[in-house]
């Protein structure tokens, strides 16, 4: 009893003395002893929560990482969400940050008109390397959406340029990838078909790539064209999240608007990755110049199916390869002409027209004994994938458009373009001298635009395309910057975009490869590249024939329908006269062009005599008319 009393009141002594010490450390404001007890446990606690986290945390992540990889490789759907959400968000991120950048720019004040064409062309620059980056980090169809736009003629230089390198950008599918491909759709492996089937692809596209083989029952060598195996998996993912991507530009940003180019991709791209549609295609096109005198020739189609293509292969050269061309004794003047008319004959007569023309996609070769070329050359035209048709009414009047662009400038000429723009692309006159400026290098604005326009530049601009030969390329080049900035080029060349039709666009991309305008856009035509001796206009002479013969055989047919209702006199009256109109423009149009083409070798003779004194005998005569010293 005295034991316990005594030990009660030690604990309240010690209670009394720790509540003592309390509150004067209250006082002092000095925190409290603690129990050391108390706090060790909870230290213990801490770390076996702390020793667990480190534990859980990584098992957990390393189980929805595997769930994820399992649920990547097995289910298609959820691949593809998360494919699209990472595509997507390259494409949006390009797009906001190039819209941003824009705004930006416009908003801004500048000293002078150069400093605010610079920083214009600074950020067409900087918006077109983002959407580069974007596309070829997605690369399939993203590389050929590239590919189309470094080719739209209607687009500032800078976006071209930074876009053109998308044409040779192309990475190679595996050869194992690619004969489980083959074996899928054939059915066969390819060992039972080739006796030789070369594994390095002689050519790689944004669609698809052609190796070299040799057919196992006949020793023929054969182009095989495959499909990349991913695009048919992603296709119509890709497509979707363009149109998604592009939509929200639209709703965020009005005034740059490019649903058009989603909707383009959504109607071309099935077919260009449909072979057996490239099939019928090359024979509708071999048909069309069964019957002309061409150098054109059309690769024979052994088989087709959807993602394989065999067909004969052809030993040739590009036919911008001067070396070669040169080595074959083939003249490049006549071929820069001979593609200019397969072109023409395609567009203004038959209708029906080659939509993806670039060097790439032409071979040429020493004429073969059974070829009905007209000189010592065949042109050989390959990926027929992606054509267009013209209906009539377009067709003609596409032709007189092009006829008054030729024509002299006046007052009736300047209404017949206007007139014609509309009818061809759907453009006003508010948006014309923009889209003539980009078509040609040239504008024709009213008279007092004309005229301070001029007197700001310090020279007097052509009228007509066939004056740009007066003119020089620097001259010509500050005719476009003046034209376009002062009507703000990028919101008007957008509405351009939105105004034309799909075919007409295509048909620009063809004014591109052939027709040699000295502007930033057509550097790199065939007639720049082939280093031609004739006139720079001497092409749109081609054009002007062609044309000239499209109007002449729209009106004898017009003609031969009245034939029944208008009777033989009225009819043989009007045939006169629209004979006699075809042939007072048809006529001259040859005698210039016999005038410049004999000029042109006059051009190639001299450098053939520099070249025998100045370079080294025949041999330096031989590289000189050739273009190559």
């Amino acid at each position: 009893m005295l034991a316990l009393r005594g030990h009660l009141r030690g604990h309240s002594l010690r209670s009394d003395a720790f509540s003592l010490a309390r509150w004067a450390g209250q006082r002092r404001n000095v925190p409290p002893q603690r129990n050391l007890t108390s706090t060790h446990a909870s230290q213990s606690k801490s770390s076996t929560r702390s020793g667990r986290s480190y534990v859980v945390i990584p098992a957990t992540l390393l189980t929805l990482g595997g769930l994820g990889y399992i649920a990547y490789e097995n289910s298609q759907p959820f691949r593809h969400t998360l494919l699209a959400i990472v595509r997507c968000s390259r494409v949006a991120e390009a797009a906001v940050l190039g819209v941003i950048d824009y705004k930006v720019t416009f908003m801004k004040t500048y000293e002078c008109e150069e400093a605010s064409q610079e920083a214009t062309s600074q950020c067409h620059t900087r918006s077109a390397r983002r959407v580069l980056k974007a596309l070829l980090a997605n690369g399939g169809i993203f590389i050929k959406m590239g590919q189309h736009m470094s080719s739209l003629i209607v687009l500032p230089k800078e976006w071209r340029d930074t876009m053109r390198p998308l044409q040779d950008q192309c990475e190679p599918t595996a050869f194992e990838d690619i004969e489980r491909l083959f074996l899928t759709d054939i059915g066969k492996p390819m060992d039972e078909l080739f006796l030789e089937f070369d594994p390095e692809p002689v050519g790689v596209a944004s669609l698809a790539q052609v190796h070299k083989a040799v057919l196992r029952e006949t020793a023929q060598q054969v182009a095989v064209k495959l499909q990349h195996p991913h695009l048919a998996e992603f296709c119509d993912i890709d497509m979707e999240m363009v149109e998604v991507s592009l939509g929200w530009i639209k709703s965020l940003f009005p005034e740059f608007e490019f649903t058009w180019l989603g909707k383009e991709m959504r109607e071309n791209l099935p077919k260009e990755m449909d072979f057996q549609h490239e099939a019928r295609n090359a024979q509708r096109t071999e048909g069309d110049f069964k019957t002309i005198h061409t150098s054109l020739y059309i690769p024979q189609v052994l088989d087709a199916r959807k993602r394989v293509l065999m067909m004969e292969f052809i030993e040739g050269g590009r036919v911008d390869d001067l070396q070669y061309l040169a080595d074959q004794d083939i003249d490049r003047n006549k071929v820069a002409l001979e593609l200019a008319r397969i072109f023409a004959q395609m567009v203004h007569l038959n209708g029906w027209f080659h939509a993806d023309p670039h060097p790439g996609n032409l071979l040429i070769r020493p004429a073969s004994p059974s070829s009905r070329s007209p000189y010592n050359f065949d042109i050989v035209l390959l990926d027929h994938g992606l054509y267009f048709d013209l209906d009539d009414d377009l067709r003609i009047n596409y032709s007189k458009f092009w006829l008054s662009l030729i024509a002299p400038a006046s007052a009736q000429t300047n209404t017949d373009r206007r007139k014609y723009a509309k009818l061809v692309g759907n453009i006003g006159d508010d948006l014309y001298p923009v889209f003539e400026a980009a078509i040609t290098g040239a504008s024709t604005y009213d008279k007092a635009s004309n005229d301070k326009i001029d007197s700001e530049l310090g020279f007097k601009r052509g009228a007509s395309i066939v004056d740009l030969n007066k003119q020089t390329e620097k001259e010509i080049e500050a005719i476009r910057n003046a034209v376009v900035q002062r009507e703000g080029l990028l919101l008007d060349v957008f509405d351009v975009l939105r105004r034309v039709p799909r075919r007409v666009l295509m048909v620009l991309k063809l004014n591109d490869l052939t027709r040699r305008v000295p502007t930033p856009y057509t550097k790199r035509n065939l007639d720049h590249a082939l280093a031609t001796t004739h006139s720079s206009v001497r092409v749109f002479l081609v054009t002007a024939k062609y044309c000239t013969r499209a109007v002449w055989e729209d009106e004898r047919k017009r003609l031969a329908r009245r034939f029944y209702s208008g009777g033989l006199a009225t009819f043989f009256v009007d045939f006169l006269r629209s004979w006699w109109q075809f042939e007072r423009s048809y006529r001259p149009i040859i005698l210039v062009e016999t005038w410049m083409d004999v000029t042109a070798e006059m051009v190639k003779w001299k450098a053939w005599l520099r070249g025998l004194i100045l370079v080294g005998g025949f041999s330096g005569a031989h590289k000189a008319a050739a273009g190559l010293a």
